[in-house]
């Protein structure tokens, strides 16, 4: 899988592209998730290997990944709104196992959270999962990113931690400035 990762970051750098959206972190839960051809396993353990090495061998070519979707994406219907309802335990030990080996081992450029709600809570701006787990459980650093929903009028992103919300499909951008190809807050990651 590192060498899937090297490959595909070589071509990335070559396209002169900064960030691959991917890899795709989620579980294999439902066989109607229409993501699934995004992700590797039903087994989190498994996932975050395949992950780790992913982004290992992306990230070795000078560009960085954007692991998504962040987190407990586990169907296409109704997506953007969805409630997935699940314990702290099944959380942890399913659904966050897999991004937080990733996380631990190969410290990704960007994370895209998910659409849908946990427990009630937008994962954009979820504070328990974005600032609480992912960054200080975890130790992240980089760049958290909304999926390209644009601007919600139920859900500011920076609330839970995020710090780049998408644009829409219009290129909008959540304080309604168009985006460029670099994006509203400019280029990083390659000096």
């Amino acid at each position: 899988m590192r060498k899937v990762g090297e490959a595909i970051g070589n071509e990335t750098l070559e396209y002169g592209c900064d960030v691959v959206l991917g890899p795709g972190m989620n579980l294999h839960r439902n066989p109607l998730c229409g993501r699934n051809f995004e992700y590797y396993s039903e087994d989190p353990v498994v996932t975050g290997l395949m992950g780790t090495a992913f982004v290992l061998g992306v990230q070795s070519q000078g560009v960085g990944v954007s692991a998504k979707h962040f987190a407990v994406n586990s169907q296409e219907s109704d997506r953007t709104r969805v409630d997935e309802r699940l314990s702290q335990r099944a959380l942890r030990e399913l659904y966050l196992k897999g991004f937080e080996m990733m996380v631990r081992k190969s410290n990704p450029w960007t994370i895209m959270s998910a659409y849908n709600k946990i427990n009630g809570i937008y994962a954009q701006g979820n504070k328990d999962l974005l600032t609480n787990i992912l960054r200080n459980d975890w130790g992240y650093k980089g760049i958290v990113e909304t999926d390209w929903i644009g601007k919600r009028e139920d859900l500011s992103c920076r609330t839970g931690g995020g710090c780049w919300q998408r644009p829409d499909d219009a290129g909008l951008s959540c304080t309604g400035k168009r985006y460029s190809k670099r994006g509203e807050i400019g280029q990083f990651g390659r000096k």
